[in-house]
């Protein structure tokens, strides 16, 4: 049994938005990803940091969700910036089942167990829409309550959003962080050019990846056995 992280699907199997536009590797990604997952097996763990599918409803990303479900593993389901089919989650939940899709689960407001590791996460913020504080003490308050939930076990923190940057650090995160002795972060959202800002290693207490499907060639990073 292994834990593993990825990021940013960026799935659009039938919402015709596909990242293939952007090159910088995102050519025949879906390939790629399908490929990428061959390391992982069917009783392991693949946490999905966020922007898993442009679906701008849980209907229109069904297609990508069962792409997502037939992969192996049991995957923790995160919200990034660009999860729009993002709901409630009884309404994701319900959804999942009436689809049959049973490799999913949700991580938001809430921790989950990897053997005594206790996984945290919630999507985090960034330095280009801090202007919207409300938006930001929430995702401040859900960080707090995932940590919180872990109780006293061995934490690894998964974000959406970089909690820091090449020139620029979200204090508030960060200290939420170390606060409740956080020992790795990893993190998605960066592609492309930005993957030479991103800070990676132990800054402080906490220690800090990226995994964006592009950064990290469309393979699941494995985390710990």
């Amino acid at each position: 049994m292994a834990l593993y992280a990825i990021g940013d699907t960026h799935l659009s199997l039938t919402s015709n938005k596909p990242m293939d536009v952007f090159g910088g590797g995102w050519a025949g990604y879906v390939d790629k990803l399908r490929q990428g997952f061959a390391c992982v097996r069917p009783e392991d763990t693949v946490v999905l940091c966020g922007d898993l599918s442009w679906g701008m409803s849980l209907q229109e990303a069904r297609e990508d969700f069962a792409f997502l479900d037939a992969l192996p593993g049991k995957k923790l389901l995160m919200k990034g910036n660009h999860d729009y089919w993002w709901t409630t989650a009884s309404k994701m939940n319900q959804f999942f089942q009436e689809n049959h899709f049973t490799t999913f689960e949700i991580l938001h407001n809430n921790c989950c167990l990897y053997g005594d590791v206790a996984l945290c996460g919630t999507r985090g913020w960034f330095y280009e829409e801090t202007g919207d504080q409300k938006v930001f003490k929430r995702e401040l308050i859900r960080l707090e309550a995932s940590l919180k939930a872990a109780g006293e076990r061995p934490k690894l923190c998964f974000l959406h959003y970089p909690p820091l940057y090449q020139g620029y650090r979200c204090p508030e995160i960060i200290a939420l962080l170390e606060q409740y002795g956080v020992e790795r972060c990893y993190y998605g959202h960066l592609h492309g050019g930005s993957h030479r800002l991103a800070v990676e290693g132990r800054q402080g207490d906490v220690a800090y990846y990226l995994v964006s499907a592009d950064y990290v060639g469309f393979r699941p990073q494995k985390i710990c056995e």
